[in-house]
C-alpha cells in the first residue's frame, strides 16, 4: 500500500525553522533586534564587484545560463588562485562553481555517500551540514571535538572513535564556524593520514579561509590530495552571500561525479554572481585586506566585552551560557536577549550536545551596533 502524502521520514526529521519558539519575537522586534544570530556582513561588496557594476553592453548573455561546471574566465581565476593561494595542484577539471558553497557540499555529499553510509562531522559544526547528509539519506555522525579537542593525537582519537563500516567521509572545516578555531597543520596532516588508512573521503569546508587573524590557513588536501573534496565561497570572504557563488576543487573524476547532482539540483551557480566573484578574484584584494582587520577588531572587541579569548578566524564566538539557564532552558534564555535588543543562535543547531551554547556572529551589522549588543549581553552574563 502506498505511503500517503507527506513528506520522506529522512526529510521530515531534519531541523527546520531554527527560531520557531521564538520566531513571534523576532518579528515584533524587528528592526530593533541587533541581529547577531545571522552568518552575514554588513559590509557591501567593493566598488566594482556589485551588481550595478555590472551591464549587459559589458557582459553579453548575463543572465543566461552559463556552463554547468562554471562561467570559463572564472573558472580559470580559480583555478590561479588555488595553485597559488592553497598551494594545490589545480586544472579545470578538478574545478565545479557552485550556487554558493552550500550547493557544492551538496553536490559532494551527493556523489560520495549512498543511503545509510555514515559521514563523520567535526563539531560543533556549520548548522547546515547535518541537513545536508540527511537530505542525500546518509547518517550525519557528530565527533564532539573543536572544544574538546587539544592535540593532533586526541584529535585523530575522537575522529577514529566513530569510524565504523559504514564511514565514508569526515567533514572537517577551518576557520571554524562556529567556534573561530583555526586548525593546525600538524592536525590536519594526522587527519588526513588516518583518512587515508582508513579509506575515507575528506570533506574540507574552507568558507572563512580569508578571514584569519592567528595562524596560518592549511588545505587539508595538500596532505591527500587524492581523496579530498574541498568547498570554497565568495560569500563571506567578499560579502556576497546574497549571490550564491561558490565552488569545489578536488580529483577530477569526483567533480565530474559531483557535477551530475549539481547539474540535475541547481543546474549552475547564477551567472551575474559569477560574473561579480571574477571580479573579486582580480580587484577585490585591498577590500578584502581592508575587511579582514575591520572583522578582526570587531572579533576581538566583542570578545573582551564578553570575557573569552578572541577568534583564531572566521565570524563568530561560541559561548557557554549554562551558569545562566533557569527552569526555560535555552530558549527561555533567547527570549530574554531579545528582550535585550539581541538575537543570538541556539547552539543546538551546531550539534547535538550543545544546548546550553550559543553562537553570536560579530559581522553581520555594523561595528557599533555589535559593540552596543555585546555590551547588553556582557550585563545579561554579568560580566
Amino acid at each position: 500500500m502506498p505511503r500517503p502524502p507527506a513528506c520522506a521520514p529522512t526529510i521530515a526529521a531534519i531541523p527546520g525553522a531554527v527560531f520557531s519558539p521564538i520566531q513571534r519575537q523576532l518579528e515584533a522586534g524587528a528592526g530593533q533586534i541587533v541581529p547577531l544570530h545571522v552568518g552575514d556582513s554588513w559590509r557591501e561588496p567593493f566598488v566594482g564587484g556589485r551588481m550595478q557594476d555590472l551591464s549587459v553592453a559589458e557582459h553579453p548573455g548575463m543572465h543566461r545560463y552559463s556552463e554547468t561546471n562554471g562561467h570559463a574566465p572564472l573558472v580559470d581565476a580559480i583555478i590561479e588562485k588555488v595553485r597559488s593561494r592553497n598551494a594545490l595542484p589545480c586544472e579545470r577539471d578538478q574545478v565545479l562553481v557552485s550556487a554558493g558553497a552550500t550547493g557544492g557540499l551538496g553536490a559532494i555529499i551527493g556523489m560520495l555517500a549512498a543511503p545509510d553510509e555514515e559521514v563523520l562531522i567535526l563539531a560543533p559544526f556549520w548548522p547546515l551540514i547535518r541537513g545536508i547528509v540527511q537530505t542525500f539519506r546518509a547518517v550525519p555522525v557528530e565527533v564532539p571535538f573543536y572544544d574538546r579537542v587539544t592535540s593532533a593525537q586526541e584529535a585523530v582519537e575522537a575522529v577514529r572513535s566513530r569510524i565504523t563500516s559504514r564511514t565514508v567521509a569526515l567533514y572537517v572545516s577551518t576557520p571554524s564556524n562556529p567556534t573561530g578555531r583555526v586548525l593546525p597543520e600538524a592536525w590536519l596532516a594526522a587527519l588526513a593520514e588516518l583518512a587515508r588508512r582508513e579509506d575515507l573521503w575528506l570533506v574540507s569546508d574552507e568558507v572563512y579561509e580569508e578571514t584569519l587573524y592567528r595562524g596560518e590557513h592549511f588545505s587539508i588536501a595538500r596532505a591527500a590530495p587524492e581523496r579530498s573534496l574541498t568547498a570554497f565561497s565568495f560569500s563571506k570572504a567578499y560579502g556576497m552571500a546574497g549571490n550564491r557563488t561558490g565552488y569545489v576543487v578536488g580529483p577530477a573524476a569526483a567533480v565530474a561525479a559531483a557535477r551530475k547532482v549539481s547539474t540535475h539540483t541547481f543546474y549552475a551557480a547564477p551567472t551575474a554572481g559569477q560574473l561579480a566573484a571574477l571580479a573579486a578574484l582580480r580587484d577585490g584584494a585591498a577590500w578584502l585586506a581592508e575587511t579582514c582587520e575591520a572583522y578582526r577588531r570587531a572579533g576581538e572587541a566583542t570578545a573582551a566585552v564578553l570575557g573569552v579569548p578572541p577568534p583564531e578566524g572566521g565570524t563568530f564566538l561560541f559561548l557557554d551560557v549554562a551558569a545562566h539557564l533557569d527552569e526555560r532552558g535555552l530558549w527561555g534564555f533567547l527570549g530574554d536577549c531579545l528582550e535585550d535588543g539581541v538575537a543570538l543562535a541556539p547552539g543546538p543547531s551546531c550539534g547535538a550536545g550543545y544546548d546550553h551554547w550559543v553562537r553570536l556572529c560579530f559581522t553581520s551589522a555594523p561595528p557599533e551596533d555589535v559593540a552596543r549588543a555585546a555590551k547588553r549581553l556582557a550585563g545579561r552574563l554579568g560580566r
